[in-house]
């Protein structure tokens, strides 16, 4: 059945309002972060993720980030929930076929990032048996240089195993709670 214009945008709301929730961002400052967030990404334009190379790809990602972090309430317009709620998006969109193949999206999965927070974080910190990772500042107070950090590491994580660096997110989570004894429910992971 042919999808019409509506379903698409329904889609992409869906997502936006399933994918940043009270687990994702929680505690960031201000009420009404998760709100926006939800806001701002159901009305994003998803053809400007749709880019020729890597580089342009996170461009854009820095773009959107900044964008997205001046949307939020103004206590709580830190760049680590911005980013987080925009790599959590993407990788939903990533997920579902309607909107990934619609806006050309699959070219991107192997430039997309790791939605990062303090239970991933801590999972590739035990990864880092070299000691290259920073320490955790809380996803309230990171900033982009401390995640480039976090992302490169992953990046070369996720490569040994032969997936993309979005894709780790899903090993890594299910890791933590075996490792943390959790039988329901989902980690804390701000």
């Amino acid at each position: 059945m042919q999808k019409d214009d509506q379903f698409y945008r329904d889609m992409q709301k869906y997502i936006a309002i399933t994918t940043v929730g009270p687990s994702a961002l929680r505690n960031q400052g201000s009420k009404g972060v998760i709100k926006a967030a939800q806001k701002h990404l159901a009305d994003i334009d998803l053809q400007v993720f749709r880019t020729k190379d890597e580089a342009e790809f996170l461009t854009v990602l820095d773009q959107q980030t900044e964008i997205l972090r001046r949307a939020l309430p103004p206590r709580a317009q830190n760049w680590g929930a911005a980013r987080k709620a925009i790599n959590l998006f993407l990788r939903d969109i990533c997920y579902n076929r309607f909107l990934c193949e619609r806006h050309g999206l699959a070219i991107a999965e192997d430039w997309m990032e790791i939605p990062l927070d303090s239970l991933i974080a801590a999972s590739l910190k035990r990864k880092d048996s070299e000691g290259h990772l920073p320490r955790w500042p809380r996803l309230i107070k990171l900033e982009r240089h401390d995640s480039s950090k976090f992302q490169a590491f992953a990046k070369s994580i996720a490569s040994a195993q032969g997936i993309s660096r979005v894709h780790l997110d899903m090993r890594l989570w299910a890791e933590e709670r075996e490792r943390n004894g959790e039988q329901a429910g989902a980690p804390d992971r701000r």
